[in-house]
């Protein structure tokens, strides 16, 4: 198994690597969709066009508390062992910055969501793998910024590492982003592997990485690549979750405590109660 490098550099290798069969000259562009993608979850059976349930409110804990209700907790208190790259805490995402909301690198998640990855995480780690975290609880006001940063046109800074094949501009309509996201519910991950000496496995293309490539099945990817992502999903699926057809790292508990909910309380470890 042999390590991916993310970033530009992973991107050159999956186009690199594909020959013309069933490589990126041969993929049809994403079909348009209602729902969110790498900012959120695209349609699904239980889920509305915006990668929720019809209706749901905005909204935080209790009043006058700025943090999360009673039943999140923070994933290191659950599970120390579960790996962190907390990638909308830092400039390594698609918008090329810190995101609104993200005041701290850290992973919060409905409590039932946090107990469910450590099941997955034990699991796994007696095969000697290791989940990696790339977002958990959303904020929504991170969503809005998605929302905004996708109508700039004039920002084009991280084209060639996510989104090398879609016009900005498309990115709404086909479902990349959305106006809400099923992490601002805070049941659901963008979750990764790590192998021997925590090294990042090959997932086929990067995180949040907009292309069909990032479909869960997509033949282009290669054997390792498949693979890879079926231990993932097996895992996850075992212990409740169910995966996205278009985004091989994204995973929603079926049942998700606050399945109407979507919160705007800051991603930090204050926001939990003790």
């Amino acid at each position: 198994m042999r390590p991916w490098v993310y970033g530009v550099v992973g991107v050159v290798g999956v186009v690199a690597g594909l020959g013309s069969a069933g490589g990126l000259g041969s993929v049809a562009p994403v079909a348009a969709v209602g729902a969110a993608g790498a900012a959120g979850d695209r349609a699904g059976a239980a889920d509305g066009p915006s990668g929720g349930p019809r209706g749901g409110a905005v909204g935080g804990g209790p009043a006058g508390w700025g943090g999360a209700p009673a039943g999140f907790a923070a994933l290191r208190e659950v599970d120390p062992s579960v790996r962190q790259d907390m990638r909308y805490a830092s400039a390594r995402n698609f918008t090329g910055a810190p995101v609104p909301g993200y005041e701290e690198p850290v992973c919060l998640l409905s409590r039932p969501a946090a107990e469910a990855l450590r099941r997955a995480q034990r699991g796994l780690s007696r095969r000697g793998y290791s989940l990696v975290l790339y977002d958990c609880y959303r904020p929504q006001r991170a969503v809005d910024h998605f929302v905004r940063w996708a109508a700039d046109a004039g920002d084009q800074s991280t084209k060639a590492a996510y989104y090398p094949r879609v016009e900005k501009s498309r990115l709404v309509a086909e479902g990349y982003i959305a106006e809400r996201s099923g992490h601002s519910r805070g049941s659901a991950v963008d979750v990764g592997l790590t192998g021997p000496g925590g090294l990042p496995l090959d997932m086929g293309t990067p995180f949040d990485f907009f292309d069909p490539l990032s479909h869960a099945e997509h033949p282009g990817v290669g054997a390792e690549a498949l693979a890879n992502r079926r231990v993932l999903r097996a895992a996850l699926e075992e212990q409740g979750f169910t995966g996205l057809r278009e985004e091989w790292w994204h995973f929603r508990l079926v049942q998700e405590p606050y399945p109407a909910r979507y919160f705007d309380f800051p991603v930090r470890s204050a926001a939990v109660r003790p």
